[in-house]
């Protein structure tokens, strides 16, 4: 396998093209009717008097809602905007084109409505009173670039105080997806989960989520070593245990990992690894490839940050491992989040599932890596599908639906739901209508002239 190191001018360009088109376009997504509008009396059955017959039945019987609206296909993707991406605290209006993104996504390759709400809130107080009051109009809610450690309490609340969903992303959804590619890596290097010992550099909400779903599903924690900032993670580590209170899980992790006792930093946890899983620093000089070349033979490394991975492929390759995947779409083998949301949040909507579980993440997970063999083949360079195989979100939306009514968490449990079709024809109808845009004539008011009075 040959990986190039992405130039600083071609990151360059896409840049520059990337602010044209989103300045060309204002934004990505937009709200559109789904009912036919042909005539003057229509209106009158859409909005008053005739609005007024469903509003009174929800009114008489609260699930009724869900027959009348659009709630059982709706998101809420919500952000404080406190860490976006790989840049951090960058607030609330420059998180909206990154959530604008994320329902770009989720409506091409799920079929679900999802509408961004980047709030100016600071507090896990605040974030949760704001989503709790916004859940009657959504189905589901996506929690997404929130700072740890707030994060953890906001979605930990949430799960406990809604009735609908809630999933954040940047915990869950790279889980199932690094958990997927795992699974699918395992399998080529004739590795057991159970008996491999994985180094994980960076303890943010990414990798403290993967740890939670890699323990449900196997890994032995003594055999993990993980590392932050501070160093190896162990019950030495004195500046966690002081602030247990507010790292909870970073210190139980503490409590449960490196069975060894190892102290050090990266090079440490790296050596003797089968596995290397990180969202750590955006820069590839954060692992050294000498590091690599300390792990087991067939060794793995997922260097998940972005926008730039903290060893470039081709380095991990060189340094002796077998396998190397990132989080970037311009590289092969891609551990993208974008891989399992949209299908997970298509499965649970359809059986207006009341939380997402880890039996259901790793539901979800082991569709995921069931699709690459289904619908292509492993390889080393290949351990999940790409974004553009459609019948991807279909196979997890299944999965999930299946998994939260086996679990009784659906409230929808007919065994004759089609979820499979269902997703395929709301994915199909959703492509087809982005294909069909005349994007000419979007918006007439974003003229070049326009655009230059900017």
């Amino acid at each position: 396998m040959t990986t190039t190191p992405v130039k600083d001018g071609r990151d360059s360009e896409m840049r520059e093209h990337a602010l044209a088109q989103h300045a060309r376009y204002r934004g990505k997504v937009q709200m559109m009717p789904k009912c036919p509008i042909t005539r003057q009396e229509d209106l009158s059955i859409w909005y008053t008097p005739g609005v007024a017959e469903p509003s009174r039945s929800i009114a008489s019987d609260r699930d009724q809602v869900y027959r009348y609206t659009n709630k059982s296909n709706s998101v809420a993707i919500v952000s404080d905007g406190s860490r976006v991406l790989g840049l951090g605290d960058i607030g609330p209006e420059a998180a909206l084109p990154v959530m604008e993104g994320k329902a770009l996504l989720f409506k091409h390759l799920g079929g679900v409505d999802a509408i961004p709400i980047c709030i100016r809130a600071q507090t896990v107080d605040e974030i949760v009173s704001t989503v709790k009051a916004l859940e009657p109009s959504f189905g589901g809610i996506n929690l997404e670039d929130i700072a740890q450690p707030k994060c953890f309490d906001v979605l930990d609340r949430l799960r406990e105080e809604l009735t609908v969903p809630v999933w954040h992303d940047d915990q869950q959804g790279t889980a199932v997806v690094v958990l997927a590619a795992l699974i699918n890596a395992l399998k080529l290097v004739g590795k057991k989960i159970s008996e491999i010992r994985i180094a994980m550099i960076g303890m943010g909400a990414a990798n403290v989520a993967t740890y939670r779903l890699l323990k449900a599903s196997g890994i032995k924690p003594a055999c993990v070593v993980a590392c932050d900032t501070g160093g190896v993670l162990g019950r030495h580590r004195r500046d966690i245990e002081e602030r247990s209170n507010e790292f909870r899980d970073k210190w139980l992790i503490c409590k449960e990992t490196n069975a060894e006792r190892l102290m050090g930093g990266i090079d440490a946890a790296l050596e003797g690894a089968d596995v290397c899983i990180a969202f750590s620093a955006p820069n590839p000089k954060t692992i050294k490839p000498e590091w690599v070349s300390h792990m087991n033979a067939k060794a793995i490394v997922f260097a998940c940050a972005n926008p730039v991975p903290e060893i470039w492929p081709q380095a991990a390759l060189d340094a002796g491992a077998y396998i190397a995947a990132t989080g970037r779409g311009d590289l092969p083998n891609q551990v993208n989040n974008a891989l399992a949301f949209p299908g997970v949040f298509r499965g649970v909507l359809d059986v207006r599932a009341s939380t997402i579980t880890d039996d259901i993440a790793i539901a979800a997970a082991t569709a995921l890596a069931d699709c690459t063999g289904a619908f292509g083949s492993i390889r080393p360079d290949s351990l999940l599908p790409p974004l553009s195989e459609w019948r991807v979100a279909p196979k997890i939306a299944e999965a999930t639906a299946a998994k939260a009514q086996l679990l009784g968490l659906a409230r929808l449990t007919s065994v004759n739901l089609n979820i499979y079709e269902g997703a395929v024809q709301r994915i199909s109808a959703a492509q087809h209508l982005a294909s069909g845009i005349d994007y000419d004539s979007l918006d007439p008011n974003c003229s070049e002239a326009d655009h230059a009075a900017d």
